[in-house]
């Protein structure tokens, strides 16, 4: 059934010590809808993921909620994630971070 397949959900849950390696080592690019994440076994589309990156800046932070598989690429390999919900505080992370990048 439709609905015990969105019970069944992965954890994506990955520890950096600075933003800079989160883009550099997982990460290539990122948005306030969305992220593209390294990985040599991308997990199928439509799949939903639990995402939990903990990152250190001044102090450590958590970037945590939920996404969809949207895109899988071979070349280099990995996937498109596009949020579905992220805590309130994460939303703030992720500006600050796009912000940080410029």
């Amino acid at each position: 059934m439709d609905t015990e397949r969105r019970d069944e959900r992965v954890t994506i849950n990955k520890e950096f010590d600075s933003f800079d390696q989160f883009i550099q080592e997982y990460v290539t690019n990122i948005s306030a809808t969305g992220a593209f994440i390294k990985s040599d076994t991308p997990l199928p589309v439509g799949t939903e993921v639990n995402l939990r990156f903990t990152v250190i800046m001044d102090d450590i932070e958590t970037i945590e909620g939920v996404g969809r598989v949207v895109r899988v690429v071979q070349d280099p390999p990995g996937m498109g994630v596009v949020f579905l919900r992220l805590s309130g505080y994460s939303e703030q992370l992720i500006q600050k971070l796009l912000t940080h990048q410029k």
